[in-house]
């Protein structure tokens, strides 16, 4: 069976058939059934406030180095403007302003992805607020840095996901609705640890946590 993304409703990948189930967690508070979440108390503490509405996009030929920490190692990602602007200024705003600080990577699929960005863990938190949908530029591979969402139009928010294999590619590609905003340019082996660590559970009960995220202008 080809692989699909971590749905919204936590079902196992055995019965994602349909095509709604290819679609990532949702990373907005939009819907009605999911209510916002809160930032980090990092994020509370930041001197920079977490946006409440679309950032600005990244500016044209820019690019940011974001640095995850985590207790099994660190990933170092350059995010890229051109891939997609919106998408990535939200990334980096939100990663700024600490948002991601002390929020897990509540999903894990093996040899797909892993994600996070909910400070709920759940897999239907966000920032409260969801960004414009835009055309899905560069390729699917390992390392890939991409926007979750849910099938709705315009439901990106918060929730983000990395590509753990190749063999992801033609699924993620298929649908092609998930934002690319860059890749990981070293640390996939914490990745792959994390992926370890989850024991097989794709929602695992004790997720590794982002203890800090930082942005840098490289």
């Amino acid at each position: 069976m080809t692989p699909t993304l971590p749905h919204r409703l936590a079902l196992p990948l055995a019965g994602l058939l349909v095509v709604a189930a290819f679609a990532a967690c949702t990373s907005t508070g939009g819907a009605a059934s999911e209510a916002p979440a809160s930032a980090s108390a990092a994020a509370a503490a930041s001197a920079a406030p977490c946006p409440t509405t679309q950032p600005d996009p990244l500016p044209a030929g820019e690019t940011r180095t974001v640095t995850i920490e985590t207790d099994l190692g660190s990933m170092e990602l350059k995010i890229e403007a051109d891939l997609s602007p919106i998408a990535a200024g939200n990334f980096v705003a939100l990663a700024s302003c600490g948002y991601y600080d002390g929020v897990p990577f509540h999903r894990v699929v093996p040899e797909f992805v892993i994600q996070g960005g909910d400070p709920t863990g759940t897999g239907t938190g966000g920032p409260g607020y969801t960004i414009k949908d835009e055309a899905v530029t560069g390729t699917y591979g390992r390392g890939t840095v991409a926007m979750a969402r849910t099938a709705d139009p315009d439901s990106v928010g918060s929730q983000f996901f990395i590509v753990l294999s190749e063999k992801a590619t033609d699924a993620l590609s298929y649908y092609n609705t998930y934002q690319i905003i860059g890749s990981v340019t070293s640390g996939m082996e914490t990745a792959d640890k994390i992926v370890v660590e989850a024991k097989g559970v794709e929602l695992p009960p004790d997720p590794v946590i982002m203890t800090s995220v930082t942005v840098a202008n490289p």
